[in-house]
């Protein structure tokens, strides 16, 4: 049985709630504990730092995935067990959806957004068959959960684009979840 790869997308900043860091932390950790694999955009700073420290301090195997213009924004964090510098924001986003089994996006600004339509849009075109969870922290994204229902209601979408994404509110339900999905 292969090890099993999760991909994160979070914030390059820890935002305004604390709550945020530390799901970010308790679910690096939870990633370890379960011998699953981190895949992640490679950045030392806000929640991406969170959770590949938290995911190294136990243990854990981590896969950083860095543009080359990013590497002094982002504080590329070499000491991972893989280190991957790519030309592009298309080749990182790449190279993270194709080494993991699974999606989880925490809190996060714009560049997590776009992470997250891109795995959505990809899944939607049958490009790939993997789970995406929405770790819903304290509520953050419940305004993206309203979105997502317009942008179907509307007739944007087919109504099996909700069953796509899995809205999860904390790390233990994330784990309970993708248990699920990957055992």
């Amino acid at each position: 049985m292969s090890q099993k790869s999760v991909c994160v997308y979070c914030g390059s900043r820890n935002g305004a709630n604390s709550a945020y860091s530390e799901a970010a932390s308790a679910f690096g950790t939870m990633l370890a504990q379960e011998g699953w694999r981190l895949v992640y955009g490679a950045g030392d700073v806000g929640l991406m730092g969170e959770v590949a420290r938290a995911a190294q301090s136990a243990g854990g195997d981590t896969f950083g995935v860095i543009p080359v213009h990013l590497l002094k924004r982002e504080v590329g964090k070499t000491d991972l067990t893989r280190f991957v510098v790519t030309e592009t924001m298309h080749e990182r986003k790449k190279v993270m959806i194709m080494n993991a089994d699974a999606v989880v996006v925490l809190p996060g600004g714009p560049g997590s957004l776009d992470e997250l339509f891109e795995a959505l849009t990809w899944r939607q075109l049958g490009l790939h068959d993997k789970p995406i969870l929405v770790m819903n922290v304290d509520g953050y994204w419940d305004a993206l959960h309203e979105l997502v229902q317009r942008v179907i209601g509307q007739g944007f979408a087919d109504e099996s684009l909700a069953d796509y994404i899995t809205w999860v509110d904390d790390p233990a339900s994330a784990m309970s979840t993708l248990r699920g999905f990957l055992t």
